[in-house]
């Protein structure tokens, strides 16, 4: 069995985006599995740069680990430089997800 978590938060629900960043957060401080990523793709990245509640919440998990957001689309919203700002990396993530599902890390999308 793995201990390796991949969280994507890709919801703009506000709650959900919430809950998963809680997850997350807690996972990383706590030592709850050996390894866990977060990535932001689609509506969340938009979420985490207007809502402060997300913001904050993306601002503790990456200050805890290894998170990205989706660069084409952060590109494409105009919002790559606020990411950036948050401790976020801004990357493509396509091969990024990929690479980590082959690595042996389990998805849990929010």
């Amino acid at each position: 069995m793995t201990d390796k978590l991949l969280i994507i938060i890709a919801t703009g629900d506000k709650a959900k985006a919430l809950t998963g960043l809680m997850y997350a957060k807690n996972a990383l401080k706590r030592g709850w599995l050996g390894d866990v990523k977060v990535v932001y793709f689609g509506p969340s990245e938009q979420l985490m740069v207007e809502d402060a509640d997300v913001a904050s919440a993306a601002i503790e998990v990456a200050s805890l680990g290894e998170a990205f957001a989706c660069k084409a689309i952060s590109d494409r919203e105009n919002i790559s430089e606020k990411i950036d700002e948050m401790g976020v990396k801004v990357e493509y993530v396509g091969t990024i997800i990929s690479d980590y599902i082959k690595q042996g890390y389990v998805p849990m999308v929010w």
